[in-house]
């Protein structure tokens, strides 16, 4: 029995040995890679990381999220589709690595592994797709920060902000009662802090519900003043506007209620249930503060996202960098900031721009107020243009809380002029929906003309130099003047027209030739085509439009402008559009487009016609195609096999070379999609600026 059990004892001790060894022998493994997963809809722009990794579910291209570029893509792109375009992964789903780059200027599209990625003339950040294999040493993170579609406010956050500030001052200032009430002073020193420090701690506490949203210094400094303006004050008389004390006295006053008594109080009416030495009266508890006013969502009839550029530069010194913040204080005011309305961000530029507030830091007036308060001046000269490029490239971004329903607006304060050059950078801020106002205080005047960097910088760098989105203002003590002319415009929403691009402010009608010398399979091809070019635009009734009208020897309207105000719905329709057969009469045609769709062209929309033909017309394209020339319609005309060129001239706006193209078969009517969008884009972005 004892030889028997000697060998299983040491087989138990070795396995023991084993147990043991093992936690020591685990301290060398590397830390596992946690790879989040996400959905197929889930677009590049909406995860707020620079470089991450995450695990695509299987059947995302059956979802058909748009995919924007070839190898490099715009972040509005779906990740997972992107993947499968690139081959990074198959339609399996697969781990990804997503690294985010700088914006481009144009991305094309083109069709692999079963996606099709579209073209896009210019987004402001990209991204690229890589195998889920993190490089040795390298963890990425376990879980994706998402950019929220809407920041989210609670109102309730406040009385819970407000009601620990002053629970917190309550224990604080009874130090004295405990003093009074125990015979050992050793005691007392143990349980609570000194005298001197409690009034400190207390009001330190006091500022963090103001910068929640309670209130903020400068709204004291302000109702001594009686200049304060109201949240809703946009669209009332000055008198309405400009209340006084009457509303936003009331923050510093129920600050005060709560939290300063105690200084000067009897120590004893803060606690009443505490024991009191004789010759004290306990008096009834105070009343509960009073509850916080809602905080306003906003003017929703200037929903606009809205950054300042204010000038950090040492020429303009302490005293008007103090007045400038004081202005930022105000507008913020008087536009009513709110998630439903005008969200407020302010850059301070100087050698370099600098973020101060990005458009999802603050969500009403009052946090924009606190946040301007702490702004210090960086210094520097005054480089505008490097300002305005940054704003394009960078700041109106998704991740930055950019709204993309809201049009985007820059308003430049400069004293004097700038130190840099401008017209560049204000242009492709245009390009790019930007609407940029420009307030000049103490501009440069005709002796010092001469030291400009660049001449009529205002001109060149404003939205339209209409004298609409430029305000010059004599004096930095006058500033404050600009306020409501300044708000007043940057809220008339319908003159912000640099929001329009060469994307989303056309009626496009397609003219398509449904002759019998085209045949169905081919009738089909040009359908794709059509399709392909709208994929291109941004489709509802306030952006681009499009209508379509088929031809023979007559003419049938297909679908009518504003028909159909979404993409999906449009290119369904396209897809149905049956092959008529026929004969070619393509003036006609033209000429019953001006009727049937150009006559309802809204007037702030352009008008572009695509006509596309394959063979000589039977009747004359010459007086229709002047005619509507005529009614300022941009035509292109696209010939395949048997065209003739002389007709394709003839319908074309001038220069032809830019509005005519030929191919001699259907298939490769494809290639001409980048550049009709590229050349409409261009002549979009080359109109002039009065």
């Amino acid at each position: 029995m004892i030889r028997g059990s000697v060998p299983v004892i040491i087989c138990a001790l070795l396995l023991s040995c084993v147990c043991w060894a093992k936690p020591g022998g685990s301290k060398g493994k590397k830390p596992k890679q946690v790879v989040p997963d996400i959905e197929c809809d889930v677009r590049a722009g909406k995860i707020n990381l620079e470089e991450f990794i995450a695990r695509c579910p299987a059947q995302c291209k059956e979802s058909r999220m748009k995919v924007y570029g070839t190898d490099v893509f715009a972040s509005i792109s779906s990740i997972c589709n992107a993947a499968i375009h690139s081959g990074v992964i198959t339609n399996t789903g697969g781990k990804v690595i997503v690294k985010k780059m700088a914006g481009q200027n144009i991305y094309k599209g083109s069709n692999s592994n079963g996606v099709r990625s579209l073209s896009l003339p210019k987004w402001r950040e990209s991204f690229v797709v890589s195998v889920g294999k993190p490089k040795k040493g390298v963890i990425y993170p376990s879980t994706l920060d998402y950019v929220p579609s809407r920041p989210t406010y609670v109102n309730t956050g406040q009385k819970e902000d407000k009601s620990p500030a002053a629970t917190t001052a309550v224990p604080t200032t009874t130090t004295p009662v405990v003093t009074t009430t125990t015979p050992e002073p050793t005691t007392t020193t143990t349980t609570t802090p000194p005298p001197p420090t409690p009034t400190t701690r207390a009001r330190a506490v006091a500022h963090k519900p103001r910068d929640a949203g309670s209130s903020h210094p400068y709204l004291a400094h302000v109702a001594g003043t009686g200049s304060r303006q109201s949240h809703s004050g946009q669209g009332k008389s000055p008198s309405q506007v400009f209340r006084g004390g009457s509303n936003l006295s009331r923050f510093p006053q129920r600050v005060s209620s709560g939290l300063r008594r105690p200084e000067t109080g009897s120590t004893s009416r803060r606690q009443p249930s505490s024991p009191v030495g004789p010759g004290f009266t306990v008096k009834e508890q105070d009343p509960a503060p009073r509850p916080p006013e809602p905080v306003s969502q906003g003017d929703p009839n200037c929903k606009v996202d809205l950054a300042f550029l204010m000038d950090g530069s040492w020429s303009i010194g302490k005293r008007r960098f103090k007045i400038q913040k004081d202005f930022l204080a105000e507008v913020a005011q008087v536009i009513n900031v709110g998630i439903a309305g005008p969200m407020m961000g302010i850059i301070q530029y100087g050698d370099d721009p600098v973020t101060e507030i990005s458009l999802r830091t603050c969500s009403n007036s009052r946090e924009v107020k606190s946040a301007v308060d702490k702004i210090v001046q960086k210094g520097g000269q005054s480089n505008v243009g490097k300002a305005l490029s940054y704003i394009n490239k960078q700041y109106f971004s998704d991740g930055n809380g950019n709204r993309g329903a809201a049009p985007n607006v820059a308003v430049v304060l400069v004293d004097g002029w700038p130190t840099d050059k401008v017209e560049e950078a204000s242009r492709l801020a245009r390009e790019s929906g930007i609407n940029i106002f420009f307030v000049t205080i103490e501009g440069p005047d005709e002796d010092e003309k001469q030291n400009l960097v660049e001449a009529s910088f205002v001109d060149k760098a404003v939205c339209r130099t209409n004298g609409f989105f430029s305000l010059p203002v004599n004096s930095w003590f006058a500033l404050r003047k600009a306020v409501q002319p300044l708000v007043k415009r940057i809220c008339d929403t319908d003159r912000l027209v640099c929001s329009k691009t060469c994307v989303n402010a056309n009626d496009i009608a397609f003219v398509i030739d449904g002759s019998s010398s085209v045949g169905t399979g081919n009738f089909r091809t040009v359908l794709q085509f059509v399709a392909n070019v709208t994929r291109e635009f941004e489709i509802s009734d306030t952006d681009t439009r499009v209508g379509a009208v088929q031809y023979t020897y007559e003419q049938r309207l297909e679908f009518a402008f504003g028909q159909y105000d979404n993409k999906a719905e449009l290119l369904n329709a396209i897809k149905r559009i049956n092959y008529w057969s026929g004969g070619t009469s393509t003036g006609a045609a033209i000429t019953f487009t001006a009727e049937q769709l150009f006559s309802k062209s809204k007037p702030n929309k352009r008008k572009i016609m695509i006509v596309i033909t394959d063979g000589r017309s039977y009747d004359d394209v010459r007086a229709p195609a002047l005619a509507v020339h005529a009614q300022g319609v941009i035509a292109y005309s696209i010939g395949i096999a048997w065209a003739a060129q002389d007709e394709l001239e003839y319908i074309a706006t001038d220069p032809d070379k830019e509005h005519s193209f030929f191919v001699d078969e259907f298939d490769n009517l494809y290639k001409f999609v980048p550049k009709i969008i590229h050349n409409i884009c261009q002549e979009f972005n080359s109109q002039p600026r009065n």
